[in-house]
């Protein structure tokens, strides 16, 4: 796959990301790529911020994978740096072909580079195949997460 560049995204790649977010079961209920406007204004707020890289994979001048890493620094586990995965997400075409792998090792690089101890991530409950796949990687199911919807 040496076609492949991961590298920060950039405001034209919103729209495809939005599409990859918004295909799968659980993404069609919660996004609207119908309307970029929100996701515009939240990239733009991502992108002032530096603990938060948004990444896309490219493959022939085609967006084709997308994770956003966060970046915590924090006081517990003796002020160690945390980094987060989220959005992770593969285009449909591309599923399968080892993309995901290289996405998240590169987050694990990224991470590292970052002075990061701890790289985590959440995945909802009901995507098993997903949960295999982190597992797969060496992460390991260790906490029980909470969310409130504001």
């Amino acid at each position: 796959m040496s076609d492949l560049e991961i590298r920060p995204a950039v405001i034209d790649d919103v729209p495809a990301i939005v599409a990859m977010l918004a295909d799968d079961p659980l993404g069609a209920r919660r996004e609207s790529p119908d309307d970029l406007t929100p996701y515009t204004a939240a990239f733009e707020r991502l992108s002032r911020d530096p603990n938060q890289i948004q990444a896309v994979a490219v493959r022939a001048d085609r967006v084709v994978g997308t994770l956003q890493l966060t970046i915590i620094p924090g006081l517990s586990r003796r002020g160690s740096t945390r980094s987060i995965i989220e959005g992770v997400r593969i285009h449909a075409e591309e599923r399968g072909s080892g993309l995901g792998t290289q996405l998240i090792e590169w987050a694990i690089d990224e991470s590292r580079r970052q002075d990061c101890q701890l790289v985590q991530l959440t995945s909802d409950a009901s995507r098993t195949d997903a949960r295999r796949f982190y597992e797969r990687l060496g992460f390991e199911a260790s906490h029980v997460g909470f969310k409130l919807q504001l």
